[in-house]
């Protein structure tokens, strides 16, 4: 099947309309709809599908990749179970999460103790199938990615690429540093991703965190103990900088210059200024335009540093209009450009 980059846009059922099968794709995209550990606002379970109806709207041109619409990518069905079992388990963590709000204690209360093992049960398995899923496309020779969620639905996809024992860096694009442990005691919280990644993915040589502005002192801590293999640009210092004269591009060639040779991208929109999207889980004051997150992840291509996978979370539609998910689907664009200029670079 042709496809026409200057005609109207194909709802298929692939992302951005394009004619492509997963066994023809270079890069295959697997959504997660799961957000029962969402703290805060709920919702971007429905990011994926959102995005995925936002995404043939765009136009296919890209400055920083010829011919962008040649470019083999697929997004696998939407697991209609697991949005059901989302919303089951969401419902019962609203009601937990105002029990500890009120000031209950989850030792004196054994129904929500049963509450938090049912949600980490499907935790644990929704990351073992993602595992195992991302492993296969990865023997495929395919960039895999994941489209989110909350912001801990990556952790089976990052620990499929630590199964390969070959070391690599994430750059991880947030407002939060996502290195709690075990937080409203669940084990893999969305505030507890990279936790989790420093602990369970030896292979991970470098975690470089752009844009923090959401952190807890036992997070700060955490750093400062994992010094070389944890760097940390704090929103306020990168602002700070900036109002002394230091431009983005030379932040940006300071950043790249800490990520070793192969690159996981982790862009949690709430990385984004606010206004860019309203509706995500937990929004912080600050962060950035997303040219600017663009110009970063290109700049990480022009580098020379090989992109292996990548994802987005946090994107969660309004009661009304389409904003979040307009941003969101191209924020993905963005990212999947990212991968296959990186996957032409290193092809060659």
């Amino acid at each position: 099947m042709s496809f026409d980059p200057n005609g109207v846009g194909i709802a298929n059922g692939n992302i951005f309309g394009f004619p492509i099968r997963e066994n023809d794709a270079d890069i295959v995209i697997i959504p997660v709809p799961w957000d029962a550990t969402a703290s805060y606002g709920k919702g971007t379970s429905r990011g994926p599908e959102v995005i995925l109806e936002a995404s043939t709207q765009l136009d296919f041109y890209h400055p920083k990749l010829p011919r962008a619409y040649e470019t083999k990518v697929f997004m696998t069905p939407i697991s209609r179970e697991w949005i059901s079992l989302n919303d089951q388990l969401c419902s019962k963590a609203v009601d937990y999460i105002a029990f500890l709000e009120d000031g209950g204690q989850l030792t004196d209360n054994t129904f929500f103790q049963e509450v938090v093992q049912e949600i980490g049960d499907a935790q644990n398995a929704l990351k073992n199938h993602l595992r195992e899923r991302a492993t296969a496309l990865l023997n495929e020779g395919k960039i895999v990615a994941v489209l989110g969620g909350e912001h801990s639905t990556p952790l089976g996809l990052i620990q499929a690429l630590n199964d390969r024992n070959e070391p690599f860096g994430i750059l991880q694009i947030d407002a939060h540093a996502d290195l709690r442990d075990a937080y409203e005691d669940f084990d893999q919280s969305h505030a507890s991703i990279m936790f989790n990644v420093l602990k369970h993915c030896k292979n991970v040589q470098r975690l470089v965190q752009v844009g923090i502005r959401d952190i807890a002192s036992s997070e700060v801590d955490l750093i400062q103990e994992n010094k070389g293999r944890v760097r940390t640009f704090f929103d306020w210092e990168l602002k700070e900088e900036q109002f002394n004269g230091k431009t983005w591009a030379e932040q940006v060639k300071e950043i790249i210059s800490n990520l070793p040779e192969k690159v996981y991208v982790s862009f949690d929109i709430d990385g984004l200024v606010p206004e860019l999207c309203p509706n995500t889980g937990t929004p912080v004051a600050g962060g950035f335009r997303l040219e600017e997150i663009a110009y970063l992840l290109f700049e990480l291509v022009h580098s020379g540093r090989k992109i292996i996978g990548f994802d987005l979370n946090e994107v969660a539609p309004a009661e009304s209009g389409d904003w979040d998910a307009n941003v969101g689907a191209r924020a993905l664009w963005h990212l999947v450009c990212m991968a296959e200029k990186s996957r032409r670079t290193h092809e060659k």
